[in-house]
């Protein structure tokens, strides 16, 4: 089945709604398609705990937040694109409030701004720790107020239909029916977020699979800075809590992270202790775990608060905890570092622009130069709001001009229903394994290159796969997946120095010179 569209968005997330619900008032007449692999709410937007960073105190500027943004960046940052996007941040918090965004407030009746690692003022405006779940809502219902946007869930994106570096549209798998459709559009905008199943802990839900930066490398864009994958420390280890997350605000509002002997250790790894930077906090838990040869560190702040504080600031972690008997008004909490955010993505300016003509990329699965070699806490919601709007600006303003092409259905060729299933669950599992083994928090040559070998067979059986079997939603994210592990790889081996996120034991120095890195087709 084909369908046309003026605007096709992939992604149901905060920069995916964000835009539609701008472009929509922008050009009422043309035609807006939103589709989603999973139901809206399934996405990293919703599981966001934290809160959106924004200079809105008095005490608080302007440069003091581009100040710590540019040095958590370590150097990669693109101060020009830092100084836009932090600039444009209180404006598109007013309308997140006007859209229904209830942040928290103090007893005064001020908006209760939280501090988290890495900044220098209290800027996080938050809904207790589940600001992401009322900020998706709130957009939810305002994207549906839309008359021009249909949305089309359970439609599982396969790849572009780009030629000569200019896209088409996209073939989809709509998994209610088993059919594949193409979707012509005037401009194809994928907002997929970030890939963090790709590791085998992470806080990310089960849709966060790579799938819009393997599918724009496929078509052709340059991917960039992929070797800077952000671990989050604070991971609730237990296994059944599927790596929930455990809010940084945590740590802002004074828990303190110890080893199982009970002894503080942040100490001696930096000097703002616990609100330490996450790379370094991550990579210190790692180093306490290798050292102790312990599971996991705890992080207490039991003793640090008053049990009704502790209820009403984290009621989310609260009752999650619960489920797994821990009181964390009475007991420190079992952690690990698990992979959370992707700082690298398709190379895209601010408004999604990418070289591939009409094809645009926001939020987490691009990169702006926003977030350099580590993203600031708090920043990822911000860019994702900014660079909706912005591409709404853009898209708006050429909308008159975009000509929508068919182009042929999908071919199936031989393939025949799937026996062999077990290679899916297989090679997936060992991709995660080996990417947190060799590819994670502290990295060193043999590690990637042992992780090079195994990605390229995973590759060869995945493709073969693919090929001789009907498409399902397994199978595409399975291959979406290790192409993702495949750019992180390529782009850690080349990165000859330690810098950010990005930590390799035989390159313990930073180079004097910072320079992004490019994956361009071929490898």
């Amino acid at each position: 089945m084909r369908f046309k569209t003026d605007f096709l968005i992939i992604g149901g997330g905060i920069s995916g709604l964000s835009l539609a619900i701008r472009l929509s008032r922008l050009s009422p007449n043309k035609k807006i398609l939103l589709i989603t692999k999973q139901e809206l709410e399934e996405c990293n937007t919703y599981y966001s705990q934290g809160g959106v960073a924004c200079v809105w105190d008095e005490n608080d500027s302007f440069e003091k937040h581009i100040k710590d943004t540019l040095e958590a960046g370590d150097g990669l940052c693109n101060e020009e694109v830092v100084r836009e996007i932090i600039t444009q941040v209180p404006e598109r918090i007013h309308e997140l409030i006007e859209w229904g965004v209830d942040f928290s407030r103090n007893s005064d009746g001020e908006y209760d701004l939280g501090r988290e690692g890495g900044h220098s003022e209290r800027r996080i405006l938050h809904v207790n720790d589940l600001t992401g779940r009322y900020i998706e809502e709130a957009l939810i219902d305002k994207v549906k107020e839309c008359d021009n946007v249909e949305i089309k869930e359970d439609m599982c994106a396969i790849n572009l239909y780009a030629r000569n570096m200019k896209c088409f549209g996209v073939y989809v798998l709509d998994q209610e029916k088993e059919e594949i459709h193409n979707i012509g559009a005037g401009a194809t905008i994928l907002a997929t977020g970030g890939c963090g199943k790709i590791y085998l802990y992470t806080s990310n839900p089960d849709v966060a699979s790579g799938d819009g930066i393997a599918m724009a490398y496929r078509a052709g864009a340059a991917i960039s800075n992929m070797e800077f994958f952000q671990f989050h420390p604070t991971c609730l280890y237990h296994p059944y809590a599927k790596s929930f997350l455990i809010t940084e605000a945590m740590r802002g509002e004074g828990a303190i992270l110890k080893n199982l002997s009970g002894k503080k250790f942040m100490k001696k790894y930096h000097p703002m202790k616990d609100l330490a930077p996450r790379d370094i906090v991550s990579r210190a838990i790692d180093f306490e775990l290798k050292r102790t040869g312990d599971d996991y560190v705890l992080l207490d702040i039991a003793s640090q608060r008053e049990p009704e504080f502790i209820k009403k600031h984290f009621p989310g972690v609260y009752k999650k905890c619960l489920e797994f008997n821990i009181d964390i008004t009475k007991e420190p909490i079992p952690i690990v570092p698990a992979a959370h955010y992707c700082c690298g993505g398709v190379s895209a300016k601010i408004d999604g622009t990418t070289q591939v003509k009409n094809l645009y990329v926001i939020g987490e699965s691009a990169c702006t130069g926003l977030h350099g070699a580590n993203r600031l806490a708090s920043n990822s919601l911000i860019e994702g709001l900014v660079c909706g709007h912005n591409c709404a600006e853009t898209l708006a303003s050429i909308a008159n001009n975009l000509k929508i092409k068919e182009f042929k259905p999908w071919e199936p060729g031989n393939a025949i229903p799937s026996t062999e299933a077990i290679v899916i669950t297989q090679n997936w599992d060992e991709l995660r394994r080996f990417m947190q083994n060799y590819v994670g928090i502290v990295r060193t040559d043999k590690r990637l290159q042992r992780a090079k070998k195994r990605i390229n067979l995973i590759l060869d059986e995945i493709e073969r796969y693919y090929w001789d079997f009907k498409i399902e939603k397994n199978l595409i994210e399975l291959r979406n997946l290790a192409t993702v592990a495949k750019i992180i790889i390529v782009s850690a081996i080349s990165r000859k120095e330690s810098r950010g996120i990005h930590y390799n034991v035989d390159y313990p120095k930073k180079a004097k010179i910072a320079r992004p890195t490019i994956i361009e087709r071929p490898w």
